[in-house]
């Protein structure tokens, strides 16, 4: 017999040892089996796995391990998403090489994983900063360039005019280069770009085929892809000597183009750049311009500024003339490049038009006469037509028909759908990245790298100056040739969302040689079942995603629509913060295990001082763990002190997955109780008599209704696992069946025989959450096949019916007796023993019964008087 001790350190080990020699976890294509694909976001390669990982990798490993036992097919793996711009800085910050620190930090962080026993497929590990991986990558860019889905245009970046280089936005603080303070400039340069834009329409439409996506995140998508339903109005330019002779705008409120007062172009607009040829301060103000931020929450806030550039255009309804002005907050990406300016019913052009005392002309007022002052602000609503000719007296949806009609018969519009996606840059000027397979030509063009020459090798023994990438510092990297020419590599790489794009799918053709997919393969594994992970990925990550999938399908690489079937967003951890402040009110935050607490009755945290010290702190509250706060909690400490199964055990209970989790110490000493208390129930159960057989059939009331308990619980957590994966509630039904199995009378063979298909059944039921110590359980009971080989359990019916109720007696809505009745007694039976109770006589004797009322199978409430 094992050990009586619960040892967590020695068991895992054991048992992890055995998965790994067993391959217990290898999963294969069966086509005559039912697959289950349970994935979780891969992580970044940052060093330390973090208690968001840790909840985010048990809620997968949980679901895989039940989808197992459930007879499926199960699919779980794992990577590296391991390119990025965190390790060219750690690679300056350490001296050293990104590719020596993200494989460094692949390794220990694997380990991690691993002692965590999350159930990984590793035959299929894949990290996308190997040249096996983004091979194929590389290959399907440059198909989507020879289908047209891929070419390259000028686009704004942040320039560091001193160092000379690209930045990322995270690495420009407060408008200046991180590391050379210099103010930062909009630069536009050559980029790559494929058209996500083709397939906007789908994208949209598609999510209806995702029910089991939460609708958070569809909508967020939805208004990411944003689509509208619109008119592109052409102003003619009033006879002047410029190089257009019309700008057209687009407006999803042609039912207000009575009130335009003036048009807004951007700053790199034809007509702008026409205009400031022959103006020193325009061409000024366009020059202060290329700083201006390009993020469209940053436009949405900043000052609205401008200039006129002296030039008309002809209103095409009014034939008024209408003036042109240059202004900061519009992008020449987004659409033509001009609006169309409606100050009274626009806030951000009403803020312009009073900046500039340019006119207001209201055009629409409120269908409820409800008061509009439009000195206070713009009128935005839709409502009824004032001032607008022969359309004044319409509602929006006529306005809207009748003036896009107009128009159009005019030559002056065309109505058209438009999206607020925008296509997908994928140039990044920074070295650690897949190297973008084209070629630059010295006449100018641009070839994709023939597929015979592929992978382009991204080099890995390299000194980061922190400056300059690589290899765009080394030029004899780029040389090469193209038909016996003269030719030089793309310096840039690809943004690393391109690589998280498609690895879900890889994961189904890991050791794939010969292509970037193996059709049968991915097939029969795709779509992912269960895909896990934050909602801040709900838009560009998922999107993209969505996006590639599409693509692969229309190579003939799969035949699904969509990559992820289901998806789960789990909430963030929290722990308790600690700081002190110094007499400038700089704030020094401290770890949560160098401070001790005192606590109220409540558990609030009433006073707080370092432990070293005994300097007093101020608590910070529950926040996000994060290194700016201190206050993350290192699962390898809690692993070594508890084991992995209380951390997996409690991080399932404390809270439903898509919540935040308040990481408490206490909680996670109770989940450890509750483990050392199933151990203890099946030892205490191994040492009694051994049960020989398994016979139901002459179980007495207190059996039956200890054994109905049992399959009441299997119900209720197959039910809360399967179908609305709420671990939490599962937990608490598995500790609230122990309370009973640990009150239970052991002295007959029906006891026993009751007693050992529960601690069978408890096990079973922990399994996918704390599977080491339930693989030792499993082997303790006496079988010699694992657990992980073993079925789900099976509610029985038979073990459901109750043969008896318990009712609660009241007399006028207060407690006198409780009573027993047989499941099928009559209404009138349950009355007639309620009423024969001593305690209920007591109340009623003397009064008159008012009424009976009798809630079946639970109540019986007498009202007398």
């Amino acid at each position: 017999m094992a050990e009586k001790q619960y040892n967590p350190k020695h068991i895992e080990q054991s048992v992890q040892q055995n998965w790994e020699a067993n391959q217990t976890f290898k999963a294969t294509t069966q086509p005559e089996k039912e697959k289950f694909y349970c994935l979780s976001m891969f992580p970044y390669p940052s060093g330390r796995l973090h208690m968001g990982h840790v909840r985010n990798y048990t809620i997968g490993d949980v679901i895989s391990r039940y989808q197992r036992m459930q007879g499926k097919n199960v699919l779980q793996p794992m990577g590296w998403d391991a390119f990025g711009l965190p390790a060219e800085n750690a690679a300056i910050n350490n001296n050293s090489a990104p590719a020596k620190w993200t494989y460094a930090n692949i390794d220990y962080m694997k380990g991690q994983l691993k002692s965590l026993g999350f159930g990984y497929d590793w035959s299929r590990e894949v990290a996308t900063c190997k040249s096996d991986y983004y091979r194929w990558e590389q290959w399907f860019f440059t198909r989507l360039y020879e289908k047209g889905l891929v070419y390259k245009k000028n686009s704004t970046v942040n320039w560091d005019p001193v160092d000379q280089t690209v930045l990322a936005n995270e690495q420009v603080i407060d408008g200046r280069g991180w590391r050379s303070g210099a103010l930062v400039e909009q630069k536009e340069i050559p980029q790559w770009f494929i058209k996500i834009t083709d397939y906007a329409e789908e994208l949209l439409a598609d999510l209806e085929e995702l029910p089991e996506w939460p609708d958070q995140v569809k909508a967020m998508q939805a208004n990411w892809i944003g689509r509208s339903e619109g008119v592109d109005i052409t102003f003619d330019m009033v006879e002047q000597d410029t190089p257009i002779d019309s700008i057209t705008v687009y407006t999803t409120r042609p039912d207000t183009v009575f009130g335009v007062s003036y048009l807004a172009v951007a700053a790199q607009h034809p007509l702008a750049e026409h205009a400031a040829k022959s103006n020193p301060e325009l061409a000024a103000f366009i020059d202060s311009c290329k700083n201006t931020k390009v993020a469209e929450a940053e436009l949405a806030t900043m000052d609205k500024q401008g200039y006129a550039t002296g030039f008309s255009v002809v209103h095409p309804l009014t034939q008024e003339s209408i003036p042109v002005w240059v202004a900061n907050f519009v992008l020449m990406e987004y659409g033509s490049g001009a609006v169309m300016s409606v100050p009274a019913h626009d806030q951000r052009d009403w803020e312009f038009a009073h900046q500039y005392s340019l006119p207001l002309k209201q055009v629409i007022t409120s269908v409820d006469s409800k008061n509009i002052d439009l000195s206070q602000s713009a009128f935005t609503e839709k409502g009824e037509l004032i001032n607008s000719d022969k359309f004044t007296g319409l509602a929006f949806e006529d306005a809207f028909d009748q003036i896009a009609s107009e128009l159009e018969q005019m030559g002056h519009g065309k109505r058209k759908v438009n999206y607020r996606l925008r296509d997908w840059g994928v140039s990044r000027q920074r070295y650690w990245g897949a190297p973008i397979p084209m070629l630059n030509l010295e006449n100018g063009e641009s070839v994709p790298v023939p597929a015979d020459e592929l992978p382009v090798v991204l080099p890995e023994d390299v000194i980061m100056d922190g400056v300059t990438s690589p290899i765009k510092a080394d030029t004899e990297w780029a040389k090469t040739t193209y038909n016996g020419d003269v030719a030089y590599r793309e310096t840039d790489t690809f943004d690393t969302f391109m690589e998280s794009s498609w690895y879900y799918a890889r994961y189904t053709s890991a050791m794939e040689s010969e292509g970037m997919l193996n059709p049968q393969e991915a097939n029969y594994w795709l779509p992912v079942d269960q895909y896990i992970g934050g909602i801040e990925h709900a838009i560009l990550h998922l999107l993209y995603a969505r996006f590639f999938h599409k693509l692969l399908r229309d190579e003939g690489l799969v035949t699904s629509n969509e990559p992820f079937k289901k998806l789960l967003c789990q909430g963030m951890v929290l722990a308790d913060s600690f700081y002190s402040e110094d007499e400038s009110g700089k704030k020094t935050w401290h770890a949560p295990a160098d401070v001790s607490t005192e606590k109220d009755d409540k558990g609030r945290i009433v006073k707080a001082w370092l432990s070293a010290t005994n300097e007093p702190v101020i608590h910070g509250g529950m926040t996000k763990m994060s290194k700016s706060k201190n206050n993350g909690i290192d699962p390898q400490q809690v692993i070594d002190q508890y084991g992995a199964d209380t951390v997996r055990l409690f991080t399932m209970f404390a809270a439903p997955p898509e919540q935040t989790l308040e990481w408490v110490d206490s909680g996670v000493e109770g989940a450890n109780r509750f483990l050392r208390r199933v151990w203890k129930l099946v030892h205490d159960h191994l040492a009694d008599a051994a049960v020989t057989s398994l016979d139901f059939s002459s179980l007495d009331n207190a059996q039956k209704s200890l054994r109905r308990e049992v399959h009441k619980t299997i119900e209720k957590v197959t039910d809360d696992l399967g179908r609305r994966q709420t671990f939490n509630t599962a937990i608490a039904a598995i500790m609230e069946l122990l309370n009973h199995l640990q009150k239970a009378p052991n002295e007959s063979t029906a006891d026993r025989m009751v007693m050992r298909e529960a601690v069978e059944s408890v096990v079973l039921l922990l399994n996918p959450i704390t599977p080491h110590i339930c693989h030792q359980l499993w082997q303790d009971l006496g079988y010699q096949s694992p657990i992980e080989e073993a079925e789900w359990p099976k509610a029985d019916p038979s073990a459901l019916v109750e043969d008896e109720k318990l009712i609660i007696v009241q007399v006028n809505g207060k407690l006198r007796a409780k009573i027993t009745v047989p499941a099928q007694a009559s209404e009138d039976a349950v009355k007639e023993q309620a009423m024969k109770q001593p305690n209920v006589t007591q109340f009623t004797d003397g009064k008159t019964i008012r009424k009976v009322i009798v809630v079946p199978g639970k109540l019986v409430n007498i009202v007398a008087n």
